[in-house]
This record gives C-alpha cells, structure tokens and sequence, in this order.
C-alpha cells in the first residue's frame, strides 16, 4: 500500500488558542467547522500537496471527546495522523487479511461555517485511539476540495505538505515489526535523535519515522502520559529554505530538521521543516 499521509492532528483544550499559536508562528488557519459527533470542533492549515494539519477541540470545555479524549484535555498536541487511500473497502480487507484489526470503513461527516457539507469514509487500525500507532484511513465521499485546499499564502509557500510523522513508542523492534506486517516496512534505517534522547528507525518507502526513549526524559514522559503516538510532524520544504524564522536546527534520525516555532500546547518544539526533492 502507498502510504500518503492524508493529514496529522493537533489537540488541545482550546481550539482558539491553538489556532492563535500557529498564526503567531507564520500558519495561515482557516475554521473547519463542527464534526458530526456534536462535541469536537475542528480548524485546517492547509498544504499545497492537499495534505493538512487538522486542529481539534471540543465545543466545550471538559466534555469527554469520542477522539484523543486525552490529548485534549491534558493538551497532548501531537495524537494522530491519517493516510489517503483511492478504494477503502479494498485497503481495509487487505489489511484485515495480514491480522491488523480494522474497524470500518464507517461514514463521517462535518459542517463547514458556510454550510458545506463535507463527507468522508474512514477505517481505524489497531488499538486505541485512532491513528495513535497505525495510521487511519480515510477517503472522501464529497469532492475533496470541501474538505481541505491551501490556506493563505501556503499556497504558493516552498512548504509542500506534511512528509513525516515521527511516532513515538515504547518498544522500537515491536512497532518496527507492526508496521512490516501492515505495510511490509523492511530494512528501516537506525538513528538517533538528541533532542527527543531517542533511538529512531525510519524506512525508505514510508512517511514515518519511529523513535524509542533510551531513558528517563521527555520522550519517556510523554509515553506514560500518552503512551504510543506522534510526537512530532516534519513538513516538507522545496528550494532554499521554509520561509519561516526563529528555526532551531536539529536531526531525526541523521535528517537535518529545522524546528519551527510552534510550541503551544505541549512546551516544546514539534513542527519541523525537512527538505524533499523538488
């Protein structure tokens, strides 16, 4: 299967808040509008690749959310991310066949503030929350246009899309060998990231990168608090620079990574900008 992330969620306990974080960082936002479900809220920063980060809260303040009830209420920021797939019904019977559990598909749908509905397909993989682990999968059933497009001037932005999701885990040779079953991930290359003390492996074919603490610390805090999720997204940037300021360089894995400023809600920096061929 041909991983293509979809989008990567941010929660929080505020969703104005959030959106005032990105927007002070240089993220054009644009509201979403309400889920289906009565209790979450949504906003988009939208890509030029049609890929997204999605923003999420609940309408009201300490309401149990059906999604990431405890990034948000705990302001977790990093909890999920979904990959685009052309036929559902086929991506999920095959993953069902390899032993994955799979729940779906199941239909969703949103009301943006003009009115728009927004319709979509989604299946959830593995335990816990969607897309904590194994990304969900997620396919439109209105023109995809209603449901995201570029915000701002991220449309003619050097920031392509989101390219990576770094996960974070508690066993890295356990997640290395849950993605090979799902996605037949193989051969991952090992690294090491000093900001997150973390030992990585990344594969050439998938859009993920898996990072284990190596000991006490942020990354084996967050794990206890949240247990197994992304910690952190790189987007991806073509021609000499992201265009944005106030970066602090860092690595994944032995990729350069420049940290942007967005810190809100979690303390520290989790959106990085990675170069990708043009």
């Amino acid at each position: 299967m041909d991983l293509r992330i979809d989008h990567v969620t941010v929660a929080g306990r505020d969703l104005d808040r959030l959106v005032d974080a990105f927007d002070e960082a240089g993220f054009p936002v644009e509201y979403g509008g309400r889920h289906s479900n009565g209790v979450t809220h949504m906003a988009i920063v939208g890509f030029r690749d049609g890929s997204y980060v999605e923003l999420i809260s609940t309408l009201e303040p300490d309401v149990e959310s059906p999604w990431w009830d405890g990034p948000i209420r705990e302001d977790g920021g990093p909890c999920a991310w979904a990959v685009d797939v052309d036929d559902i019904e086929a991506a999920s019977a095959d993953l069902r066949d390899r032993g994955v559990r799979v729940d779906g598909p199941a239909k969703y749908e949103r009301t943006r503030e003009d009115g728009t509905l927004v319709e979509w397909d989604l299946t959830y993989l593995g335990e816990g929350d969607p897309g904590s682990t194994l990304p969900f999968l997620i396919s439109d059933r209105t023109p995809r246009e209603r449901r995201v497009r570029p915000t701002g001037d991220l449309a003619t932005s050097p920031i392509a899309g989101v390219d990576t999701v770094v996960l974070g885990v508690d066993d890295l040779d356990a997640a290395v060998e849950r993605f090979g079953t799902a996605f037949d991930a193989s051969d991952p290359t090992t690294g090491e990231s000093a900001g997150l003390d973390a030992d990585v492996a990344s594969f050439p074919d998938l859009p993920v990168a898996l990072a284990a603490p190596r000991g006490d610390g942020p990354l084996a805090d967050r794990l206890a608090a949240f247990g197994p999720r992304p910690v952190a997204y790189l987007l991806g940037y073509e021609g000499d620079g992201p265009g944005f300021d106030d970066l602090e360089s860092g690595s994944i894995g032995g990729r350069p990574v420049e940290w942007g400023p967005v810190t809100h809600p979690v303390g520290r920096r989790y959106l990085g900008f990675v170069e990708t061929d043009s």
